[in-house]
């Protein structure tokens, strides 16, 4: 059996993680709200564990069961200054970062009733004083809810003008009683977010199937609900693709972050791509294989799984992968990233050239700025 190739990891080079996670707190945030508004915060976010202890059916998780617990406790999750120095511990130059509670959940009509647009705003804010530390550096997710579209599209052309590069929109529309993306209705925000050459973030999350399933798992750790919503997304990349939207947008950016990866070369292979190779199923809205849309627009992060990292390698090529460390989950590579990425990409036997794409330049490309 042949060797694989060592991975040589230059120690000065720039690694670019796309999925890392802060928690914003209170005191950070309610600052930036109005006055009014900052009780209504504290609040609301009561309300929005106690919906979510409700959802899960009493379920408490153990947080070393979800959290890597010392980089929960770092201050780096919570600190713009101190999270730059957490990077550095790891060496990693650049991250993208999303909050731990999404402005979807904080921020929706139902938790914040009328004040929703203003909240979402001032959360906005909020990410976008973490970020102003170190712009080059901290490359944060901001947020859009789009129960109002005209809204949304103001909000996209406000925080572009303080440096955005991606939005973290919620990947099931439906569940928020809003229509699927494929709708005219969002065309003047998809339009907007082209114009301004945002990334739009779809981020594993949950959903109502997801929250039953924690409900029915007999498992301690409900292992089996814990372990599937990556796979939920191949819902979200159905309806971008398939409706024809991103043929109607061009050069609209769509990343999945945390799908996994090894299931996505069979989703394109059998389901997308194979169906219309066959001839038994036929999408008029396009004019490519879906997996040439993949390639054109789209992406998917990774943390460790170097199998996966293969056949998507192989499958799709480097420009549409995108490492990251994902602090401070429990996949998290942190504080030993560049030892692990050796080891990853030399068990996927990636080229040095290739390897560097996916850990520092499709990242640098799709989200650095020059602010």
């Amino acid at each position: 059996m042949a060797t694989a190739p060592s991975v040589n990891i230059a120690p000065d080079e720039k690694l670019v993680s796309v999925d890392s996670h802060v928690f914003y707190t209170d005191e950070w945030v309610t600052p930036r709200l109005p006055e009014r508004l900052r009780q209504k915060w504290i609040d609301g976010n009561k309300r929005y564990q106690a919906l979510e202890l409700e959802k899960r059916g009493g379920f408490i998780p153990d947080i070393n069961d979800i959290m890597d617990p010392v980089a929960w406790n770092d201050p780096g999750h919570y600190e713009p200054h101190a999270k730059l120095a957490s990077m550095d511990r790891d060496g990693v130059f650049a991250e993208v970062i999303f909050p731990e509670v999404g402005g979807a959940k904080m921020c929706s009509p139902e938790i914040m009733g009328d004040d929703w647009k203003e909240m979402l705003s001032g959360f906005n804010d909020a990410i976008a004083d973490f970020a102003a530390v170190d712009p080059q550096r901290l490359m944060c997710a901001y947020q859009l809810l789009p129960h109002d579209v005209e809204a949304s599209v103001r909000e996209v052309e406000r925080v572009a003008k303080r440096g955005a590069r991606c939005v973290q929109l919620p990947p099931f529309p439906t569940e928020l009683g809003l229509p699927d993306y494929f709708d005219p209705r969002y065309d003047r925000l998809w339009g907007v977010l082209q114009e301004t050459g945002i990334t739009i973030l779809n981020h594993l999350d949950n959903n109502a199937k997801g929250y039953e399933l924690i409900r029915r798992d007999p498992t301690p750790m409900k292992g089996v609900a814990l372990g599937l919503p990556g796979f939920q997304l191949a819902e979200t990349i159905c309806f971008w693709i398939l409706s024809g939207t991103l043929e109607r947008f061009p050069k609209l950016k769509v990343l999945f972050v945390e799908p996994g990866l090894g299931w996505l070369p069979f989703l394109f292979d059998m389901i997308l791509d194979g169906r219309i190779i066959q001839g038994h199923y036929s999408f008029p809205n396009l004019k490519m294989l879906p997996t040439e849309y993949f390639k054109r627009q789209m992406g998917a992060t990774f943390m460790y799984e170097p199998l996966g990292l293969k056949y998507c390698y192989e499958y799709f090529g480097p420009d549409v992968l995108y490492w990251s460390t994902d602090f401070p989950h429990p996949a998290t590579s942190w504080p030993n990233s560049r030892a692990l990425m050796e080891k990853q990409f030399t068990a996927a036997g990636i080229p040095d050239a290739d390897r560097r794409k996916i850990v520092c330049d499709n990242g640098l490309r799709m989200f650095a700025t020059n602010t």
